[in-house]
């Protein structure tokens, strides 16, 4: 990849363009290869959705429910 970058002219690698993210990538990666993986795991920490991932008991029992009632037959009306 370095190669690639050392032919090309300084106006091909700008912001904005595949070959620029990879130079920045490069870039942040040369500086501190945890760059990425600190960053995910900052997103990780800020999540604050709960969810079922969170309460797999609550999972299992909304799931069991769901599976009930998608298998009952419809309501038959009379008139």
């Amino acid at each position: 990849m370095r190669g690639d970058l050392l032919n090309l002219k300084r106006r091909d690698i700008m912001a904005g363009t595949k070959l620029g993210g990879r130079k920045a990538a490069a870039k942040n990666l040369a500086k501190d290869p945890l760059f990425y993986a600190k960053i995910g795991a900052k997103g990780g920490r800020n999540g604050n959705t709960g969810g079922f991932a969170a309460n797999p008991e609550l999972a299992r029992i909304a799931g069991a429910k769901g599976g009930r009632i998608s298998r009952r037959k419809k309501a038959v009306v009379t008139a």
